[in-house]
């Protein structure tokens, strides 16, 4: 029986200008990740270095400024940089976005701290991560649209999960970057050794930009200019005209929200559960994750092949809803309480045989939403649920009538709570030392334990459970770089995929730690923060199963 051309293009191994292609392209994606972690997991460090020093209000600022410029200025570097792609080229544009980010991060490991230059230091280093997120908004639209519109056209899920799995990849080496400079320099490592990580990216910077620069400019990009239809006003066209706009709204709301929250759950917040809620050793848990990844990672090729052939829509909206099912806390396949179970036993139990209530007045408490970790909460309600939930303790909250003083009861044993108000910072302090001595002290008697033993974790069922969340990922992440490629038009590609990418990860997905620990604190339960990821990415699933068209049979030179 002949082979059609269809099935040559298919099934054609990789040539050597092609593989050039994806790596030039991927090692950008592996910046954008590995230094998103190497900041958020040194965020508490930098904060001693470059703002400590400050009056608290000025601290306050910066570490939200700070905060803020690894999410929110995203999605503007994406319009800036897109309007570039789709203006002068896509090849040049994230040339320029990656040495931005690539000399970023390499000057924040290098930037004197607020000891030798004062109130330059945090001031630099605002710059420094507004410039990281500006370029980050850049980089990765630049990169799928480059590999996508090169890759052949029944293979772009297969090219583009490339640029997926380097995000993956990113991830794993900060981790294990940071694990080998904390051995390596000890004690030091708060004084000087966390530099390590952010000055040894210069090699990544090196190594990609000596790649990028012998790569051609995309061919679908050269078929545009050629024929004169490359667009005049990208921005104008993206979000000024409503048939296009539309596509950008449902591509966030219908694609990336969804793919976002179900990412970060599996590897961000999966991390942030294991340290801060179960209280394992952050480098046994670090390398479980890593442990996971590599298990994971190949699952990203698997899926971008597979929505080659199956669609891309059926890929991603099965992902979703899986992980839909599985996040549900307190259920029989709820994979965080198998967490649990397996990492803490001892926690398990505790919350079983003696359970905690708050006892508060309802009026009295606030949504702790606290992205830089520095805001001061002074009801009694929200100082016992603060100190409950970083305790790791679920507990109940019963109402109790106005100008009630919080009650916490631990099992048998009542604790009165307090409030700061009208206090001097001398007696808000000593209060605070009192309360949170005798909330401890009735966790211990009561069996909550203050750290996993790691004799009592399964650590085999922990990877096995690690690696279903990363499995999710791979499903919802591998094909989605295609999927966006596919649904804009040659001319605005860049600008109109960029944007919802980047909403949808910097702001519902970066956001999501935040959010979900202040929904524990707020209702005490520690599964409780898992209904933000359930609850976007069901609307997700319904928005795209009901809106989204499959657009892996789409002729991306034809769209214009």
């Amino acid at each position: 029986m002949a082979t059609s051309n269809t099935e040559v293009v298919k099934n054609a191994p990789m040539t050597k200008e092609e593989r050039k292609v994806i790596l030039a392209s991927s090692l950008g994606t592996v910046f954008e990740w590995y230094d998103f972690y190497l900041y958020g997991s040194l965020a508490a460090i930098i904060a001693a270095q470059f703002f400590t020093k400050l009056d608290p209000g000025s601290a306050f600022i910066f570490a939200l400024l700070a905060f803020a410029a690894g999410f929110i200025v995203r999605p503007f570097g994406a319009l800036f940089f897109g309007r570039l792609g789709d203006l002068i080229g896509r090849k040049y544009t994230f040339l320029v976005t990656i040495v931005l980010m690539g000399a970023s991060t390499f000057f924040v490991g290098i930037l004197p701290n607020y000891a030798s230059i004062g109130v330059a230091a945090p001031v630099c280093l605002i710059i420094l991560r507004i410039l990281q997120g500006l370029a980050l908004g850049g980089e990765y639209g630049g990169a799928a649209t480059y590999v996508a519109e090169h890759a052949p056209r029944n293979r772009r899920g297969y090219f583009t999960a490339y640029i997926q799995t380097t995000a993956t990849l990113g991830l794993f080496l900060s981790l294990i970057v940071i694990l080998l400079c904390r051995e390596f320099t000890g004690k030091d490592f708060e004084v000087w050794g966390w530099r390590i990580p952010f000055i040894v990216s210069i090699l990544l910077l090196g190594i990609s930009l000596y790649i990028r620069l012998q790569m051609a400019e995309s061919p679908a990009f050269q078929k545009m200019k050629s024929e004169g239809k490359l667009s005049k006003s990208p921005l104008g066209e993206s979000f000024a005209q409503w048939k296009n706009l539309k596509i950008v709204i449902l591509a966030l709301f219908g694609l990336v929200a969804g793919q976002a929250v179900v990412w970060y759950t599996g590897q961000f917040y999966a991390l942030f559960f294991m340290t801060q809620v179960l209280k394992v050793d952050p480098k046994t848990a670090a390398l479980l994750i890593a442990a996971a990844l590599v298990i994971g990672t190949p699952f990203f090729i698997f899926w971008g092949s597979i929505s080659d052939r199956i669609g891309r829509k059926l890929v991603i909206m099965l992902g979703l809803l899986l992980a839909i099912i599985t996040f549900i806390p307190n259920t029989p396949v709820s994979i965080f309480n198998a967490l649990t179970h397996y990492a803490n036993p001892a926690l398990e139990k505790a919350m079983a045989t003696a359970p905690a209530s708050v006892t508060v007045d309802p009026t009295e408490c606030t949504f702790q939403f606290n992205p830089t970790g520095t805001a001061k909460f002074t009801s009694s309600c929200d100082i016992a649920k603060q100190v409950m939930a970083t305790n790791s303790a679920s507990y109940s909250t019963i109402p109790a009538a106005a100008g009630t003083v919080a009650l916490v009861k631990i099992g048998d044993k009542e604790i009165q709570g307090y409030t700061s108000k009208g206090l001097s910072a001398d007696e808000a302090k000593a209060k605070d030392v009192a309360f949170k001595k005798d909330i401890r002290e009735a966790l211990d008697a009561a069996g909550y334990p203050r750290t996993a033993d790691k004799n009592a974790m399964n650590l085999p069922m922990i990877v096995v459970l690690l690696s279903i969340l990363v499995f999710y990922v791979t499903m919802v992440y591998g094909p989605i770089a295609a999927y966006l490629v596919e649904l804009f038009p040659t001319r605005i590609r860049y600008t109109s995929m960029s944007l919802p990418y980047h909403i949808g990860n910097g702001w519902f997905g970066g956001l999501m730690p935040t959010i979900s620990f202040a929904l524990v604190a707020q209702n005490g339960n520690i599964y409780y923060g898992l209904w933000y990821p359930i609850i976007i990415a069901s609307a997700t699933l319904v928005i795209g199963s009901l809106f989204l068209k499959e657009t892996k049979d789409v002729d991306i030179y034809a769209k214009d």
